[in-house]
């Protein structure tokens, strides 16, 4: 039996740093039970020279292991740990592209981005198809995507992205942030805008992006594909294809007012009612298997009437106690939790 300890990622904000060693626990956990085969034990925290780490055992971590372990949310670096020495294990991130992709973005109310990666992670491993997510172009879609945090997440991973939301200055910002980035990092790409309508009229707009991260991948046909919708999200099913997507993540309204997050105030506040009108539109452009993950304010809705909605709705929900280490503080009106369900 070999002892693993991993170096947890220092988080640029405070309150989000305190919770990480638990969260950073907990999402292991969650992939120890879902694509490590539960060959991971004595999950725990360990102070070494002075510093935490996260610790667990197992008889052997394959290269396929490391594959996975590499991507958790908060992991720094990985070593093998004997008698107090650390040997380092060469990591596997998924990662196409850089990670300030997600962290260069800067304003009031954004999402901590090591959490909007946890989110994802989480959701992917518990979709049917985990086993291989390491190993082709999953879709991912963010129906409440405000400047873009999930969506520039699953672009970092070599996936493809899709978000809608019904704040048209959120939407805007983040068309003219991922347009520069991919002209600061003079990646091949193209663009397409179109004004959406309904009952003849203008409702919204919706941007098609297509990238490549090399002239070679261009050539090869290996692109990614970037969709942005200005729209009110109860109708992002009518903007996809049925059964389309593999992972949908989404930060509900949290029911107060939070930095600059408008989308909450053009949404109610309340997560109950918006989920009663969305969650139809956005199971139907999940595929069979595919993974649902919400993350939302604990202060305005009990976890057990959120899971009851999502079970009323079709989905299974998993809501054992592998996934009740994730509840934390945001700031004082503001107790964050997550909770994953699955299409059938």
């Amino acid at each position: 039996m070999v002892t693993y300890a991993f170096l947890v990622l220092p988080a640029h904000n405070r309150v989000y740093g305190k919770a990480a060693i638990g969260l950073s626990a907990a999402e292991l956990a969650v992939f120890n039970e879902q694509v490590l085969h539960r060959r991971l034990s004595d999950i725990g925290e360990r102070t070494i020279g002075a510093v935490p780490y996260i610790t667990f055992s197992c008889d052997e971590v394959t290269e396929r292991d490391v594959g996975y372990l590499s991507n958790l949310s908060s992991l720094y670096a990985l070593f093998e740990t004997d008698a107090g020495s650390l040997r380092p294990v060469t990591l596997r991130r998924l990662d196409r592209f850089g990670d300030e992709l997600v962290t260069i973005q800067r304003y009031s109310g954004k999402t901590n981005e090591h959490f909007t990666k946890l989110l994802l992670n989480v959701t992917l491993v518990c979709s049917a198809r985990a086993g291989d997510y390491l190993d082709r172009p999953v879709r991912v879609i963010d129906p409440l995507c405000g400047r873009g945090t999930s969506l520039n997440q699953a672009l970092v991973y070599g996936f493809d992205a899709a978000g809608v939301d019904g704040d048209s200055r959120a939407v805007a910002a983040y068309e003219l942030f991922i347009k520069t980035w991919l002209q600061d990092q003079r990646l091949k790409h193209s663009s397409a805008a179109s004004t959406l309508r309904r009952g003849g009229k203008a409702v919204g707009r919706r941007v098609d992006i297509t990238l490549a991260a090399s002239k070679a991948d261009l050539k090869g046909g290996q692109t990614r594909q970037i969709t942005v919708i200005h729209d009110d999200t109860r109708y992002a099913g009518d903007h996809f294809r049925k059964e389309s997507f593999d992972v949908l993540v989404a930060d509900l309204p949290y029911g107060v007012q939070h930095g600059t997050r408008g989308r909450d105030r053009a949404l109610g506040g309340s997560p109950g009612g918006l989920l009663d009108e969305a969650l139809p539109g956005w199971i139907g452009v999940l595929a069979p298997g595919a993974a649902l993950g919400l993350s939302w304010n604990t202060r305005v809705m009990r976890r057990a009437e959120l899971v009851h909605r999502l079970r009323a709705a079709g989905l299974d929900v998993l809501d054992g106690p592998l996934f009740r280490g994730f509840e934390h503080r945001v700031d004082q009106s503001i107790q964050r939790d997550l909770v994953v369900a699955r299409k059938a």
